[in-house]
C-alpha cells in the first residue's frame, strides 16, 4: 500500500529524519565517553567530534547536482544505507582515526539525508503553513535527538551495543520513503540553469546575497548540538557528575526544543521570524550565563537545559523558515545546502573552541563561550533587521 497525501509524506521523511537525529545525538557523547575513558586530551576529544561535521560540510558542496537529476528517493536512500552502514562498522574497526573516517561518513549520510528531505518539504509546503510544518518537522528530528544520549549509556554494558542499536534503526527507517506515491517521480523545481558544480557555487553566491543573515541561526544550533554532545560529557566528568547524571541532562536540551517548537514556529509565521529570533537569543543568552553560575548543581543544570532548549532549541527551524521567506524559490535548493554548510561549520567550530576552554581553565568555564556567540549573533540580526526596513 502506497500514500499520497502531503501528511503522508510529511510524516514519513519526519519518521526518518527522527531515526537520523537519534544517531547523531547517540554518536556525539558515546564517543566522547569512550575517548574520555581512553584519557584522550579534552581538545582532541572535541576535534575528533567534528569528523561528522567535516563529512556534512564536504558533502554539501556535492549533492545539489545529483539531487536534480537523480530526484529525492535516491538520494535518501543513499543517505540511510551510509549512514546505518557506517554505525555496524564502528564495533569492528576499533582505531581512533578510523573512527575519525566513520564519522565523516556518518556525516555525509546525514547530509544527504536532511538537505533531500528539507528541501523536499519546503518545496511543496504551503507558505501559510511552512513555520509550523518545519517545526513539526524538527521537532522529530529532536525527538530522535533527545533519546539519542540516554541510548549512549548501554555503553556501560556493552560497548559495541549503541552502535548495534542505531545501525539496526537507520537500517530500517530509510526503506519507509517505499511507502510514498510517486517518490520516484518527486524532483527539486528546476532553476533553469545546467547542472554544473559552477552552477552549485553560482547559486550559494546569490542566496548568501538575499538571505545571509537566515544562515546564521542553522550556525548557532550546529555550535550548541556538537559543543554540547561533545564537550559538556567532558566538562561534566571532570566536574564530579556520572555518566548516568549526564545522559539525563544532555536531553534535557532537546525536551525543551521540543516543548515549544511548534508553537514557536506558528507564532514565526504571525509576528516575523527576525523579531522572534532576536528575543529568544536574548533569553538564551541569560540562560547560558546561569549555568555558568551553577555548573556543579545537577537539578538545576537540568532545569536550564530545558529553558535553553526552549528559547534557542528552534534556531535551526526557524532558520530554514526565515530562510525560506526570503529566498527565490527555484534557489530554495542552494539555500538549504547552504543552510547545512553554516550548521556545519558550526559544528565544527564549537567542539574545537569549547574543548579549549574546558583545557585552558582547568574544566572551570564552558558556558560563557555560548552567551559570546549568541550575542554577536543577536547584533547581527538587529542590524540585519534595521537595514531591510530601510530600504523597504
Amino acid at each position: 500500500m502506497k500514500f499520497a497525501s502531503f501528511r503522508a509524506r510529511f510524516v514519513i521523511l519526519s519518521l526518518i529524519v527522527c531515526i537520523s537525529g537519534f544517531s547523531q545525538g547517540m554518536l556525539l557523547p558515546l564517543i566522547s565517553f569512550i575517548l574520555e575513558n581512553r584519557e584522550v586530551h579534552a581538545t582532541l576529544n572535541g576535534l575528533h567530534a567534528s569528523g561528522l561535521y567535516i563529512g556534512v560540510l564536504v558533502s554539501a558542496l556535492f549533492i545539489e547536482a545529483p539531487l536534480r537529476k537523480y530526484g529525492f528517493r535516491p538520494m535518501i536512500i543513499a543517505g540511510g544505507v551510509i549512514v546505518g552502514i557506517s554505525m555496524l562498522l564502528f564495533p569492528v574497526l576499533e582505531s581512533i582515526w578510523i573512527w575519525f573516517l566513520l564519522r565523516l561518513l556518518v556525516g555525509v549520510g546525514d547530509n544527504v539525508l536532511h538537505f533531500s528531505t528539507q528541501t523536499w518539504l519546503t518545496q511543496s509546503t504551503p507558505q501559510h503553513k511552512l513555520g509550523r510544518v518545519i517545526a513539526f518537522y524538527g521537532l522529530f528530528f529532536s525527538f530522535g535527538f533527545m533519546i539519542g544520549p540516554k541510548i549512549s549509556e548501554l555503553v556501560v554494558i556493552w560497548e559495541p551495543l549503541p552502535f548495534v542499536v542505531s545501525g539496526i534503526l537507520t537500517m530500517m527507517g530509510w526503506p519507509l520513503i517505499f511507502l510514498l506515491k510517486g517518490a520516484e517521480d518527486a524532483m527539486p523545481v528546476d532553476s533553469g540553469a545546467p547542472i554544473t558544480l559552477f552552477n552549485t557555487f553560482r547559486n550559494f553566491k546569490a542566496v548568501l546575497a538575499t538571505s545571509w543573515i537566515a544562515f546564521l541561526f542553522p550556525m548557532l544550533f550546529g555550535i550548541f548540538e556538537a559543543s554540547l554532545n561533545s564537550n559538556f560529557p567532558v566538562f561534566a566528568v571532570r566536574n564530579g557528575f556520572t555518566i548516568s547524571d549526564i545522559t539525563w541532562i544532555l536531553p534535557a536540551f532537546s525536551f525543551g526544543a521540543i516543548l515549544l517548537q511548534v508553537p514557536i514556529g506558528a507564532l514565526g509565521d504571525r509576528v516575523g521570524r527576525s523579531r522572534l529570533i532576536t528575543v529568544l537569543l536574548v533569553l538564551g543568552g541569560v540562560t547560558f550565563l546561569f549555568m555558568e553560575l551553577y555548573s556543579s548543581s545537577f537539578a538545576m543544570l537540568v532545569m536550564l537545559f530545558i529553558l535553553a532548549g526552549v528559547f534557542v532549541g528552534s534556531m535551526y527551524s526557524l532558520g530554514i523558515s526565515y530562510m525560506t521567506d526570503i529566498t527565490p524559490k527555484s534557489n530554495l535548493p542552494a539555500g538549504n545546502l547552504m543552510a547545512g554548510i553554516m550548521f556545519s561549520l558550526g559544528s565544527i567550530v564549537g567542539p574545537v573552541i569549547g574543548g579549549y576552554i574546558i583545557t585552558a581553565s582547568g574544566g572551570n568555564y564552558y558556558f560563557i563561550f555560548f552567551t559570546i556567540a549568541i550575542t554577536i549573533i543577536t547584533l547581527l540580526n538587529i542590524s540585519f533587521m534595521y537595514r531591510r526596513r530601510d530600504v523597504a
